[in-house]
């Protein structure tokens, strides 16, 4: 089964139930996913050590065994956590699939060209669904 890396950033509920909608999305295409704040859990009160390392470690695990890397790109500027998903998976050789639903201004053109040159930033759910199902064979 194709592994799925879900990457965005989870500052706030819209953020948070926009990365699950796309997972929703993925999962309903046969294809198996990691949503870090759903999988890895959100770190709640203080940020300690410990838990800074505990969530790291899940992430990169899961990262690491992931066969794409599917980023939600929206707002101001690519999160930071995000772009470090995104250019590690680059680096990996993983499949990157991007998400630009209701962007504020034009993708960061290094950001870009990593989704190979733009190709595979889509800008709804239901590309998304349609985008698996042709570059997948998911259903």
């Amino acid at each position: 089964m194709i592994k799925a890396y879900i990457a965005g950033p989870l500052f706030d509920d819209h953020e948070r139930e926009y990365l699950e909608k796309i997972a929703e999305t993925v999962e309903g295409s046969g294809i198996s996913t990691f949503l870090p704040h759903r999988d890895a859990g959100l770190v709640t009160g203080e940020f300690t050590q410990e838990k800074k390392v505990n969530v790291f470690d899940k992430d990169m695990e899961f990262l690491e065994s992931a066969d794409i890397v599917i980023a939600l790109l929206t707002g101001r500027d690519v999160d930071s956590g995000t772009a470090a998903e995104i250019g590690y998976a680059y680096k990996s050789g993983k499949r990157l699939i991007g998400v630009n639903a209701n962007s504020v201004k034009p993708i960061n053109n290094f950001i870009w060209g990593l989704f190979n040159y733009g190709e595979d930033i889509l800008e709804s759910l239901d590309d998304l669904e349609l985008f698996l199902s042709k570059e997948f064979g998911a259903t």
